[in-house]
């Protein structure tokens, strides 16, 4: 019995080690994450003009509607575009099935506020931040970007485009308070580890195609050329 409960103990002790060691190299990830976006996020006023704003999509309601994170991030690459900021908008975002669209729900908004539609290009397979910024340099061919989302989004963004040899900067699209922040908070500490793993095996989106350049015609992204 006195074996049986050491041996307990033993076993105890090197899960609770090992949950101390997971915890602890998912924080050492997120602080270096984070630090490696110092000097990489500006406001409007002062964010250094670049070929494309790179809008990484977010969650569309069931009517259609884009979610308030969604819309700010597209109300900010609206802004960029008409400071003469960027010359392109390219929306990478979920169009995995036919009843969930965000890219297009993007661009319908982009085209009721007056941007033209030879500038907005859509990356329907931009499933996370990974492939977004992937498939922005591979297939769309950026040559330097503006990365828009959220302030606690854009560390890890950046850190992914910086490993790819992308030239990028971003500008944060919090125009409001958003419910729900704590929870992707956690969430986006777990997610900068899989930014880790995914640079450090050079991971490949899950889909590439052929090249539809930013400096071509847009409705080739559209589906529509």
């Amino acid at each position: 019995m006195i074996l049986f409960r050491k041996s307990i103990e033993k076993i105890i002790l090197v899960l609770v080690l090992f949950a101390v060691m997971a915890v602890a190299f998912v924080l050492l990830m997120s602080f270096y994450i984070n630090k490696s976006s110092d000097g990489s996020i500006y406001n409007i006023q002062n964010v250094p003009q670049k070929q494309a704003a790179l809008v990484l999509g977010a969650r569309v309601w069931p009517d259609g509607k884009m979610s308030d994170m969604f819309q700010d991030r597209v109300d900010m690459a609206i802004d960029l575009y008409k400071a003469g900021k960027v010359q392109r908008i390219l929306v990478s975002g979920d169009h995995g099935t036919k009843n969930y669209d965000e890219v297009d729900a993007a661009k319908n908004y982009l085209l009721a506020n007056g941007i033209d539609s030879k500038d907005i290009f859509l990356d329907h397979a931009g499933f996370d931040t990974y492939d977004s910024v992937y498939r922005a340099k591979h297939i769309f061919e950026v040559q330097s970007m503006i990365i828009v989302t959220q302030k606690y989004h854009l560390p890890r963004a950046l850190y992914i485009a910086k490993a790819l040899n992308v030239d990028a900067v971003g500008t944060a699209a919090d125009f409001r308070v958003y419910g729900g922040q704590e929870y992707r908070d956690f969430r986006e500490k777990l997610a900068d580890v899989k930014a880790w793993f995914d640079v450090i095996i050079k991971a490949k989106p899950k889909f590439l195609g052929p090249a539809v350049p930013i400096v071509g015609n847009s409705l080739a992204s559209w589906g529509k050329a």
